[in-house]
């Protein structure tokens, strides 16, 4: 796995790249149990390791779980410099397209698909597919919305002769 880092007034000349893929990530059991405290869904599909096994195999993560593990896995994949903050902004579209069972890892991979301005910001589109190790067909295929905001030096603070502070 590498990281990748693009300058933030490249981003536009990065439109139509892929990233990838992350590191793999285990979807225990633990964390699915985690997951479903943490949201209240406890719907034995996620948490009845029995029956769950018996009618299905063994449990499956929550699709919002997959979902979750995308600014993580982002991270792996790209750094922009000169960026102060990053905002989520939303998703356009998700589709969860295959279950992942307990104990499976996943990772993913990253397109960006377009980079409008938005003031001094940058809103940048992403589409992350969500693999499954093992699998042919992704967990999980998503539109990101990040707000890129960059690092705005000071001209007052640039002009001030060494050795002096403002306050």
């Amino acid at each position: 796995m590498q990281i990748d880092s693009i300058a933030f007034n490249a981003l536009e000349d990065h439109v139509g790249r892929a990233f990838g893929p992350s590191a793999w990530r285990e979807i225990s059991q633990g964390r699915i149990d985690l997951f479903a405290d943490a949201t209240d869904d406890h719907q034995w599909i996620h948490v009845d390791t029995v029956r769950a096994g018996q009618e299905l195999g063994g449990t499956i993560a929550h699709g919002l779980l997959t979902l979750s593990l995308l600014p993580t896995m982002m991270d792996d994949l790209l750094h922009i410099d000169g960026v102060a903050h990053i905002l989520n902004y939303g998703l356009n579209r998700v589709r969860f397209t295959q279950p992942v069972r307990a104990g499976l890892r996943v990772r993913s991979r990253l397109r960006i698909l377009s980079v409008e301005p938005r003031g001094a910001g940058r809103m940048v589109t992403c589409e992350m597919t969500v693999e499954i190790e093992g699998e042919t067909r992704p967990a999980c295929v998503a539109e990101t919305v990040m707000l890129y905001l960059p690092a705005v030096r000071s001209e007052r603070r640039s002009k001030l002769p060494p050795g002096s502070s403002l306050g």
